[in-house]
């Protein structure tokens, strides 16, 4: 229930758009009413609505996440992901990516990872 509440202040929505949310998604009027499956239900609707993307281009929270995540993996600040984002896909930095791009530097930066493992090894 409190991972709800935390989303819920975490994208700014007002108790009536929440409620209405809860319903949608989950069937229910109170997140006290969630189940496991219904909790699923509607984090799941939270993931793939506009909620949760960054920017108008479809960038998700998830996507964000995951490219920090692996930015740090490599020992990258926020700088350096960002000029590595600005050299190879011509874009000011990782809040300007689309939904498609943001894919292409996952799998770039998986790919560094396994180079700079590779040479290490």
């Amino acid at each position: 229930m409190a991972l709800v509440h935390i989303v819920k202040k975490e994208l700014g929505i007002d108790d009536a758009e929440y409620k209405n949310i809860l319903q949608r998604a989950a069937g229910v009027t109170s997140a006290r009413d969630l189940d496991n499956e219904k909790f699923r239900k509607l984090m799941n609707f939270f993931v793939h609505s506009n909620y949760y993307q960054v920017n108008p281009f479809g960038l998700t929270m998830r996507q964000k996440l995951y490219i920090k995540y692996l930015g740090h993996q490599l020992d990258w600040g926020d700088t350096h992901i960002n000029n590595f984002i600005h050299k190879y896909y011509h874009k000011p930095g990782l809040d300007s990516l689309s939904k498609k791009e943001a894919v292409k530097v996952i799998e770039s930066l998986k790919n560094v990872d396994e180079h700079q493992k590779r040479r290490q090894a």
